[in-house]
C-alpha cells in the first residue's frame, strides 16, 4: 500500500536567476481566510517581496525570495509548504462545488479535503495530478488531470490518464455514479496499482502501455 515515506522535504525552488527563490504555502483547494491572506501579506511586506502570485493550482506563490529569507519567512507563515515538484501526488484542485455554485451537483471542497489528506505528497513513480469538478462544466479541469472526478446527479464520474501540455490526452472513464466512499477507494487502488508497476511514466502513457482494459479490469479486480 502507499504510504508517505519519503515525503519531499519543506524548501524552496531555485529561479531564472539562479539567485533567488519561490516559495509556495499549501492552502488546500485555495480556501483561505481574512486572517491568512493577512498573515502572507504580512510577511511578504517584512521580507520585501516583490511577487506574489495566484497560480493556476489555487497556491499563493512569494517569487524573488532571498537564500537567506527563506526559513524566517517559513518560520512566520507558520504553514506547510504546497509547491511540491517531483515524483509525487500533488495537492488537489478543486472548484467551489454546490456549496455555493448552482450548477454543480457534488460538494467538492469536502472530498478535496479528503483526498489531500489521505493522498498529497504521496510517493509515486511520476508526478500525480487530481482535480474535481462539480459538474460536466469542469472547471476544476478535471478532464485532463492524471485523476479526475466529475459530479453528476447520480454521484461521481472518476476519469484516468488525462494531461494537459503539448501532448494533451483527455481522461477515460474509468467508473461513475460512484458514492464519495467509493471514489475514495478507487484513487487508492488505482495509486497502489501505479506504484507496485513502478513505470516511470505519467498515468496517461502509464495506461497506454498496460492498456485501458486491462488497467480497468485490473482496478476493479482489486476493489473485491
Amino acid at each position: 500500500m502507499v504510504t508517505k515515506e519519503n515525503i519531499p522535504e519543506k524548501g524552496a525552488a531555485v529561479q531564472k536567476d539562479m539567485k533567488s527563490f519561490a516559495i509556495i504555502p499549501y492552502i488546500p483547494g485555495g480556501l483561505v481566510d481574512p486572517k491568512t491572506l493577512h498573515k502572507i501579506a504580512d510577511v511578504a511586506d517584512k521580507y520585501g517581496v516583490k511577487i506574489i502570485k495566484l497560480n493556476s493550482e489555487h497556491r499563493i506563490g512569494f517569487y524573488g525570495v532571498k537564500e537567506e529569507d527563506i526559513d524566517p519567512i517559513w518560520d512566520d507563515l507558520d504553514m506547510e509548504p504546497g509547491g511540491f515538484t517531483g515524483k509525487c501526488v500533488r495537492a488537489s484542485k478543486f472548484c467551489i462545488g454546490n456549496s455555493s455554485c448552482k450548477k454543480a451537483y457534488q460538494n467538492t471542497i469536502n472530498i478535496g479535503l479528503k483526498i489531500d489528506e489521505k493522498f498529497h505528497r504521496m510517493k509515486t513513480p511520476n508526478k500525480v495530478k487530481i482535480a474535481i469538478s462539480g459538474c460536466t462544466n469542469s472547471c476544476g479541469e478535471s478532464n485532463v488531470r492524471d485523476i479526475g472526478l466529475i459530479g453528476t446527479p447520480k454521484g461521481w464520474k472518476l476519469l484516468v490518464g488525462g494531461t494537459c501540455g503539448l501532448q494533451a490526452r483527455p481522461g477515460r472513464l474509468l467508473a461513475e455514479n460512484l458514492s464519495e466512499s467509493q471514489v475514495m477507494i478507487y484513487i487508492e487502488k488505482i495509486l497502489d496499482y501505479y506504484v507496485e508497476k513502478n513505470l516511470p511514466n505519467r498515468m496517461g502513457v502509464f495506461i497506454e502501455k498496460i492498456g485501458f482494459e486491462r488497467f480497468k479490469k485490473d482496478i476493479n479486480t482489486s476493489l473485491y
